[in-house]
């Protein structure tokens, strides 16, 4: 099993670490050092990742977390109960279907070429669109139960924390003084490192589980 991304890759950080929770052993490929051409002949779409077994190719990581979790289904990302599944699946296409698809790179560089707009309108939008789906994903944090340690339930998920896209951001978002979401990072990076494989990048071994404070 190959997967092919980079590092500052938020999609391909997706798929790592639901690869790490469930121990998959995998190879990394940066796609910034294949031969030119190569990468979007493996992936027409030209997006990352793309993960590969074999000789097929699966793109986009909302797919293949599908897969994986079709596949390997213990540990699953998603909780047992259809409603609550239903909510973490809700909750992880907010940043996967909405936030990221306004926000990423092509789109920025598409703003300030062909429309023309400075390097400060590309960032009054960026910030726009983070701060907009951060609100909301705090509001769904702060209506989620306090009786299991993880948002949805017993064992981290499919929910990836949003508070590591705010740590990338330049400058940093502002967030509310009694946002969830720097605790949730926080008590997320507590947890140990479950059965790392070889072939990895740096930050692949943090868990995607939504951790709701207890003040």
């Amino acid at each position: 099993m190959q997967l092919f991304t980079q590092w500052r890759n938020s999609a391909g950080e997706r798929v790592r670490i639901a690869l790490h929770l469930k121990r998959i052993d995998y190879e990394y490929i940066a796609v910034g050092r294949l031969p030119a051409g190569e990468y979007a002949r493996l992936n027409p779409q030209g997006l990352m990742p793309a993960l590969r077994i074999g000789g097929q190719v699966i793109a986009q990581s909302t797919a293949i977390l599908e897969f994986l979790e079709e596949t390997w289904p213990v540990p699953a990302l998603l909780p047992g109960d259809p409603i609550m599944r239903a909510r973490a699946r809700g909750f992880a296409q907010l940043i996967t279907s909405d936030l990221h698809p306004l926000n990423n790179n092509r789109v920025r560089r598409f703003l300030a070429g062909r429309m023309g707009a400075s390097a400060a309108m590309v960032q009054e939008w960026y910030r726009h669109w983070l701060a907009t789906a951060f609100a909301a994903l705090e509001a769904s944090l702060a209506t989620m139960p306090d009786d299991t340690p993880f948002c949805f339930g017993d064992e981290p998920g499919v929910g990836r924390p949003a508070s590591g896209a705010a740590d990338r951001q330049r400058p940093p978002l502002r967030l509310r003084p009694d946002a969830l979401s720097p605790a949730v990072r926080g008590r997320c990076a507590l947890q140990p490192a479950r059965g790392v494989p070889a072939g990895t990048s740096r930050g692949a071994a943090g868990l995607p589980g939504l951790m709701k404070p207890r003040c």
